[in-house]
């Protein structure tokens, strides 16, 4: 009786983190107030390039870091960050703030940056 209620309240968690996984791209960059073309710009200028395979962005096929393809879709940033836009823009700023072992280094992002760099990266479904 108690499993069937952990695992009922454990399901319905799970729900709610994939509900905004499946959230539109386009809500998630209203609420950022980002610019996706800008931030296409940026992940080159801030060499993103340099680690990941990021789809539209030219000499983005490195594999040191994941692929950043469907970031829209995906419940989860580095892991363990719930994919919301407050969590991607603070993870694109600080990310050896958000877990310090990862191999993204802190390079420097910028606001407007990172809102335009999480903009673009929604556009990824």
């Amino acid at each position: 009786m108690q499993l069937d209620k952990t695992i009922a309240v454990f399901l319905g968690m799970l729900a709610g983190l994939s509900a905004h996984g499946h959230e539109s791209s386009t809500a998630a960059m209203q609420e950022m107030e980002g610019d996706p073309q800008r931030g296409k710009v940026a992940l080159q200028q801030y060499a993103c390039t340099g680690c990941h395979v990021i789809p539209g962005v030219v000499g983005a096929n490195s594999l040191v870091g994941p692929p950043l393809d469907r970031m829209a879709k995906r419940v989860y940033i580095a892991g363990s960050l719930p994919n919301t836009p407050e969590n991607m823009i603070r993870w694109l700023r600080h990310p050896q703030e958000i877990a310090s072992l990862s191999a993204m280094p802190d390079l420097g992002v910028n606001e407007r940056d990172a809102r335009d760099m999480a903009a673009y990266l929604y556009t990824l479904d």
